[in-house]
């Protein structure tokens, strides 16, 4: 879904915006409406094709700015043009970066979240805390929500299970779905 570039620039906004989620490729029309429904079509077949490398949303799903990234050409005036316009219209934020120039921390953040939106290091080191406490309990959750691989324990459909898939000797206790050496001869 990105190239490396992008791949660069996805890892730094993720950093800078640890407390909203980075989405990739999202079209502007996800997330825009027209004032009037009059030309709505006509709008929606416009937009349709244009997209931001990078979209920042809150947790509700509010977008609060835009990132492109751009490729060996470029992004051209027009589409650069349109997408000013149009998401200022909207109140989000939006810039071009580059992975090997990118703009410090305070001026990305205060450009998309506002003046006071530069969080100190304490507040980063709580929040990256508390995304590895709920990646770990989902993880956690989903292990003992798994039903077991033992035969012993009945068949899947105990579980509301009725596939042959979901009750195979391929679940583990653990994350993997399949042992670390699955060949079945030896090695010479």
């Amino acid at each position: 879904m990105v190239n490396s570039e992008e791949r660069k620039a996805w890892h730094w906004l993720t950093r800078v915006f640890f407390d909203h989620h980075v989405m990739v490729k999202v079209p502007v029309t996800r997330f825009t409406l027209p004032r009037t429904k009059e030309n709505s079509a006509h709008w929606y077949q416009l937009l349709s094709g244009v997209y931001c490398t990078f979209t920042v949303c809150r947790d509700d799903g509010q977008v609060v700015g835009c990132v492109d990234v751009p490729g060996i050409r470029g992004i051209s005036r027009s589409n650069l043009q349109l997408k000013l316009t149009l998401l200022s219209q909207c109140g989000i934020a939006y810039c071009v970066v580059k992975p090997n120039s990118l703009p410090t921390l305070a001026e990305i953040r205060s450009d998309f979240l506002g003046s006071n939106a530069v969080p100190n290091r304490k507040e980063m080191e709580d929040a990256a805390m508390a995304t590895a406490q709920r990646l770990r309990a989902a993880v956690d959750h989903q292990r003992h929500k798994r039903p077991s691989a033992d035969p012993a324990s009945g068949p899947a459909s105990e579980f509301g299970l009725d596939s042959d898939f979901a009750s195979g000797a391929w679940q583990q206790p653990d994350s993997f779905i399949a042992p670390l050496d699955s060949r079945l001869g030896q090695l010479h």
